[in-house]
C-alpha cells in the first residue's frame, strides 16, 4: 500500500433555510431526500472511499461541509459517521476530523453523538452575534444559541473550535462588528475565520441589490473593519496563516491548508469536487441525481477537462499565495520542473516594489498590505498561454 497525505471532503447538500448571501450547492426545503441520500453516501463512501483508503492508507483529514450537516436529524448524522469510520478509520490515524454546524441546529447529545463517533473539530458559522444582523442575512439562530453552541461544544469533548464571521454585511457598523469579534474572543475558540460579505450571482443578496434594495457598507467602513479584524485577531493570539484564517498556534485547518498546497483530496456526495492524482473531478448537483447514479452503480463524478499548463501555475500560485508561507520555490521546481522565477521573475519584482510581497530566496509571500489587496496582487500572476 502506497501511503500519501490525502484528505476527503463529504458534502451535505441540505439547509433549514438558505443564507441570502450563498451560492453554495445547498437547498432548503428537502428533508425528503436526507434518508435516500444519507444512505447513497455511505455505498459511495463503501466503494470509492474504500479503493483509496486500500491504495494510500488512512486520510490525514476528513470534513464534512455544506450546506449544513447539522441539519441532518441524529439517526443519519450517525449512520454517516459509522460510514467513515468504518473505511476511513480516523481516531486509528489522528486524523483532523471536521463536522461544520449552524449554531441553531445543534444540541447537547448531538454534539455528544459526533464526538463519541470520531468527530474532533468543529467549525461553526457563526457570522455576527448581532441578532438583527442576523435575521438581516437569512441565519436561523440567533447569537445567544451560538454562544450556547460553542459552550455545549466544549461540554461535550471538542477543544478544537473554529468560528466564521463575516464583515461588509448589510446595515453592519464598526461597533456591531467589534462587539461580536469581543464575543467570539471571549469564547476562546481555536480557530476564527473571516470573511467580507461577497454579492455572488443567484442570491437573494444579488437580486436585492440588482432591485436597488440592498444598503451596504461603503468602501472605507468596509475597509476599517477588514483592518480591524486583521489587527486584533493577532493581538489577541490568533497567528494569520491564511488570508481570510487565523489560528491558535498548531491549531490551522489542516484539511484547508491541504487545498492551498496541493495535497490531493476526495470528494463524497453531491456537488462534490476532488483532486486526486493531478486530475479534479466534479460530482453531479442535483441531490435525485445523485442518489440515481449510485442506486445505479455508477460513478456520480466526471473529470474536469484537463488545466492547461498555464492554468495549472496559475492555480497553484493563486492558492499558495494565501497562506502566510507563501509559493515554495523548491515545490515550483518539483511540480513543474522549471524555476519560480523563469516564469513569475517580473511579476515578483512587480509585487515587491509595491510592499505586497516578500522574497525571502526560499519562497514568495504576501505582506498584510499583499494580503488586503489580494486580488490585484493575483492579477500579476495570471499567464497567457505562451508563458
Amino acid at each position: 500500500m502506497e501511503q500519501k497525505q490525502w484528505g476527503v471532503y463529504v458534502h451535505i447538500p441540505f439547509c433549514r433555510q438558505k443564507c441570502f448571501y450563498c451560492d453554495f450547492p445547498s437547498f432548503a426545503g428537502r428533508e425528503r431526500y436526507m434518508e435516500e441520500y444519507v444512505r447513497a453516501l455511505c455505498q459511495e463512501i463503501a466503494v470509492r472511499g474504500s479503493s483509496y483508503a486500500r491504495r494510500w492508507g488512512n486520510p490525514a483529514t476528513i470534513y464534512i461541509g455544506g450546506g449544513t450537516p447539522s441539519a441532518l436529524p441524529a439517526a443519519l448524522m450517525e449512520q454517516l459517521l459509522l460510514a467513515i469510520g468504518t473505511v476511513f478509520r480516523p481516531a486509528d490515524a489522528q486524523a483532523e476530523f471536521t463536522v461544520e454546524c449552524n449554531p441553531g441546529t445543534v444540541d447537547a447529545a448531538y454534539l455528544a453523538m459526533m464526538r463519541i463517533h470520531g468527530a474532533n473539530r468543529l467549525s461553526f458559522g457563526v457570522q455576527s452575534f448581532d441578532d438583527g444582523l442576523l435575521r438581516r442575512i437569512g441565519r436561523i439562530h440567533d447569537g445567544q444559541q451560538a454562544v450556547q453552541a460553542v459552550t455545549m461544544a466544549k461540554a461535550a469533548g471538542f477543544s478544537n473550535i473554529s468560528i466564521d464571521l463575516m464583515y461588509g454585511l448589510p446595515g453592519q457598523t464598526l461597533a456591531q462588528l467589534k462587539a461580536s469579534v469581543g464575543q467570539a474572543l471571549a469564547l476562546e475558540p481555536a480557530h476564527i475565520s473571516i470573511y467580507g460579505l461577497q454579492l455572488e450571482e443567484g442570491t437573494a443578496f444579488a437580486r436585492m441589490q440588482e432591485m436597488g434594495k440592498l444598503e451596504l457598507p461603503d468602501d472605507e467602513a468596509v475597509e476599517e473593519m477588514y483592518d480591524y479584524m486583521t489587527e486584533v485577531l493577532p493581538a489577541k493570539g490568533y497567528e494569520r496563516y491564511e488570508i481570510s484564517n487565523f489560528a491558535r498556534d498548531g491549531l490551522a485547518s489542516r484539511h484547508n491548508l491541504s487545498y492551498w498546497q496541493d495535497v490531493p483530496y476526495l470528494g463524497l456526495g453531491a456537488a462534490a469536487h476532488s483532486y486526486l492524482e493531478g486530475q479534479r473531478w466534479e460530482a453531479v448537483a442535483g441531490i435525485p441525481d445523485y442518489i440515481a447514479l449510485i442506486q445505479a452503480g455508477r460513478r456520480p463524478c466526471e473529470p474536469e477537462e484537463p488545466a492547461t499548463r498555464a492554468i495549472a501555475m496559475e492555480e497553484f500560485a493563486f492558492l499558495a499565495l494565501r497562506t502566510a508561507a507563501g509559493i515554495s520555490r523548491q515545490q515550483f521546481q518539483q511540480k513543474f520542473g522549471c524555476s519560480l522565477d523563469s516564469v513569475y521573475q517580473k511579476a515578483v519584482q512587480r509585487l515587491s516594489a509595491k510592499g505586497f510581497l516578500i522574497d525571502d530566496g526560499d519562497a514568495v509571500r504576501l505582506t498584510r498590505l499583499g494580503m488586503k489587496y489580494g486580488n490585484w496582487a493575483f492579477e500579476e500572476f495570471l499567464l497567457t498561454e505562451e508563458e
